[in-house]
C-alpha cells in the first residue's frame, strides 16, 4: 500500500487535458450503465457546525475503485483551519486490497468538480463561448474559469460575490492568467452578456432568475450539494431549453430539482452521462439556453483518483 500526501499529489494532477478525459470518460460510463454507484452517505455534525459526506463508484472493467471522505467544517476559518479536507481510499477492483491512500485534503475533489464544469460547458455551451460570469469568488468560482479554458476560448471574466473585497481578490488572480475580468455589483450586471454561467456559492436562496438569463447561455450550477443550498430559482429551470444533471436522483435531492419537491417537474431531465455517452446534441440553436446541476458523484471520484495513481505510479 501506497501513502501519497497533497503536495505529492498536486505535483502529478493538475487541470489538464489528460485529467479532463479521465473524468469525462467516467461520466461517459455512467450513462452507459457501466458503473455501480450508491447513493451518497452524508453525516451532519451540527455542534461544529460540519459535515461528512462518503462517496464511491466502481466503473466495471477499471482495475481500481475509490471510496472519498470529504469533511466540511464551515467555522475552521475562525481557527486558521481550511473548511475543506478529506481522502481518497484507492482499492484494487479484483482483490479488495487497498493500493494506495491518497491524503489529498480535498485537492482532487476540487480538481474533478472544475473538470466537471469543463465537460457540461464542452456538450452544452455554444462553441463561439468567450465570456464567462462567475457568481461566487471562492477557489472554485477560479478554478472553473482554469478548466472552462480547456474547452472554450475564454476570454472575458465577470464576478459577482457577496463580499466586494474577495470579489476584487479572485479578479486580480484571474488578471493574472491574462484575462479581462469586470466585477459587478449585481449578479443581473455580471451576467448581461455572459456566453456561460456558473454559480459556485453556498447559497441557501436561490441566487440567479430567468430574467438575468442572455439568449443563448448555458447555465452551470456547482454550488447546491446538500439539501438546504440552492443557487437557482426555479425560473431558470423552467426557461432553460434543456436541462442536464449529473443524476437526476442526486438533483432531486441536494441540488436544483428541489425546487420541485412534491410536485412533478414539468421538463424532461436528461443526465450528463448520458448525454456524453449517446452524443446527444440538446443545443439546437445559438438562441438555446442551457441548465447544468452538478451535484458531484461518486464515480468521478473513483475516475479522478484511479487518474492520479497511474500519474503518482510513473513518477
Amino acid at each position: 500500500m501506497q501513502l501519497y500526501q497533497r503536495d505529492a499529489i498536486e505535483r502529478a494532477v493538475g487541470i489538464d487535458r489528460e485529467a479532463l478525459a479521465a473524468v469525462e470518460a467516467g461520466f461517459a460510463a455512467l450513462g452507459r450503465g457501466e458503473v455501480v454507484q450508491p447513493p451518497i452517505l452524508s453525516m451532519a455534525i451540527e455542534e461544529a457546525n460540519g459535515e461528512v459526506d462518503v462517496k464511491t463508484a466502481h466503473i466495471r472493467g477499471a482495475e481500481r475503485f475509490a471510496i472519498k471522505v470529504s469533511p466540511g467544517f464551515f467555522d475552521n476559518p475562525k481557527l486558521g483551519l481550511p473548511s475543506l479536507n478529506g481522502l481518497m481510499m484507492v482499492f484494487s477492483a479484483k482483490t479488495g486490497l487497498v493500493e494506495a491512500v491518497l491524503f489529498d485534503e480535498g485537492y482532487l475533489t476540487m480538481v474533478r468538480t472544475a473538470l466537471a464544469g469543463a465537460i457540461a460547458a464542452k456538450a452544452l455551451a455554444r462553441e463561439d463561448s468567450r465570456r464567462v460570469a462567475v457568481l461566487g469568488a471562492g477557489e472554485q468560482a477560479e478554478r472553473q474559469v482554469e478548466a472552462l479554458r480547456l474547452v472554450r476560448d475564454i476570454h472575458s471574466v465577470d464576478i459577482w460575490a457577496r463580499r466586494r473585497e474577495g470579489a476584487e481578490a479572485c479578479a486580480q488572480r484571474l488578471r493574472a492568467r491574462g484575462l479581462a475580468v469586470e466585477v459587478h455589483e449585481t449578479v443581473s450586471g455580471a451576467c448581461v452578456r455572459a456566453d456561460i454561467i456558473v454559480t459556485t456559492t453556498p447559497a441557501r436562496e436561490p441566487l440567479l432568475h430567468a430574467r438575468d438569463l442572455p439568449e443563448g447561455v448555458h447555465v452551470t450550477a456547482m454550488g447546491s450539494d446538500s439539501p438546504d443550498k440552492r443557487e437557482l430559482d426555479a425560473s431558470v429551470l423552467t426557461r432553460a431549453d434543456a436541462f442536464v444533471a449529473d443524476t437526476r436522483a442526486q438533483s432531486e435531492t441536494n441540488g436544483e430539482l428541489k425546487a420541485f419537491t412534491g410536485g412533478e417537474v414539468p421538463f424532461k431531465v436528461h443526465e450528463l452521462g448520458r448525454v456524453l455517452a449517446e452524443g446527444a446534441m440538446l443545443r439546437l440553436s445559438a438562441s438555446t439556453i442551457t441548465v447544468c446541476d452538478l451535484t458531484g458523484t461518486g464515480v468521478q471520484d473513483t475516475a479522478i483518483a484511479g487518474f492520479a495513481l497511474s500519474r503518482l505510479a510513473a513518477q
